[in-house]
């Protein structure tokens, strides 16, 4: 079985990156072939998001002083992130030529029995705000399978007009799995059919597995924050906690504006690296689901920041896991210092649900 998948692979991040390669792992250990589909459209170029997000940005968009000065500061920031990923992308995924358009996937699809939307938020709106129907396999003509696995929304509002657009949209699919309660509440009301809740691709690979991937582990203690969203009361927080910790505290991150935020700054550490500052860390402070994801898969103590647009994904694993009592509701909250997680009940429910949603992926594929 050759299985062709697509997911936002090709954004300037960890989770983006590890749950493609996750995806891929599983698929692969079905005995299926595993390509992922290299769509990067124009506007999500690394070469051209500054671009992109200028259009959109009021404040740096009124006139031309201004809008150079925007792309002087932020194009070498998303250029040598985007080069990094790029470089490690074709490390480690089996990707196929590169497609920059709708009408180059319906053009130029490769064969396949089975293609798939893969993990994170291939659902919601990408860089411009709006939805990309490629990612609902709208350029699939044929009568190959179509699933979703672990699919995202990433929010939960849309007005009617986009909640009718997904409904035809969703008509393509053979069958649907998603990740988060959200997501299944809005797929259920769009199809009235309630699709099966799985784990992200990064927890159907076990600690054991991530760690093949690290070539050396930190042996000295510390805080360490992993940090996606604008949050300056995130930054005196975990800068607070670490003191209060007698710790270092570590910032890692693709994004080198960081470097003036609290912590001692790591820029861009490869995959190895990035898993092995989790995997150590006496205690990671985060707001990205995935940090979170890793955190729980390698049993370190951790603190959820709910990011505000984002945050039903984290709330989902975390009522899962039975850890909702890790999200920080007070940033005056320095107790967690002495509240360890038991992870014993934790995984045994992450390896019920490891076995459960990959019995799942692997019907999707071959049903």
């Amino acid at each position: 079985m050759k299985v062709n998948v697509i997911t936002r692979h090709a954004i300037s991040n960890y989770g983006s990156l590890l749950q493609a390669l996750a995806t891929q792992k599983v698929i692969e250990s079905f005995d299926c072939e595993c390509q992922i589909l290299n769509y990067i459209p124009e506007d999500e170029n690394y070469k051209n998001i500054s671009k992109t997000l200028l259009k959109k940005n009021i404040k740096w968009n009124k006139n031309f002083l201004y809008r150079i000065i925007y792309l002087l500061l932020q194009f070498p920031e998303y250029y040598f992130s985007g080069k990094f990923f790029e470089k490690n992308r074709k490390r480690v995924l089996n990707l196929t030529q590169v497609f920059t358009a709708q009408k180059d996937l319906e053009n130029y699809l490769p064969t396949s029995d089975v293609f798939c939307t893969g993990s994170d938020q291939v659902w919601g709106p990408i860089s411009n705000n709006l939805y990309d129907s490629a990612y609902f396999l709208n350029f699939v003509k044929t009568n190959n399978r179509k699933i979703a696995y672990a699919a995202s929304f990433g929010k939960t509002n849309f007005d009617q007009n986009l909640k009718q657009t997904y409904k035809n949209l969703l008509k393509n699919y053979d069958d649907i799995t998603v990740r988060e309660d959200s997501a299944s509440t809005i797929v259920k009301e769009l199809t009235d059919k309630t699709p099966k809740l799985v784990l992200d691709p990064t927890l159907l690979l076990d600690s054991v597995e991530w760690s093949r991937l690290i070539s050396l582990n930190k042996n000295k203690k510390y805080v360490l924050i992993y940090q996606l969203h604008k949050n300056k009361m995130m930054d005196e927080y975990a800068k607070n906690y670490a003191k209060k910790a007698h710790l270092p505290l570590i910032r890692i991150s693709a994004s080198f504006h960081q470097i003036i935020r609290s912590g001692k700054f790591k820029y861009l550490p490869n995959i190895s690296n990035f898993l092995s500052f989790i995997k150590n860390a006496e205690c990671l402070i985060t707001d990205s689901f995935h940090g979170t994801a890793f955190a729980i898969n390698f049993g370190v103590q951790f603190i959820d920041i709910l990011p505000e647009e984002t945050k039903t994904r984290n709330q989902s694993l975390l009522r899962l896991t039975g850890l909702t009592d890790r999200i920080l509701q007070n940033f005056e909250d320095y107790s967690f210092i002495y509240k360890t997680i038991d992870y014993e009940p934790v995984n045994k429910i992450i390896e019920k649900e490891r076995v459960n949603s990959k019995k799942i992926f692997k019907s999707l594929i071959f049903d």
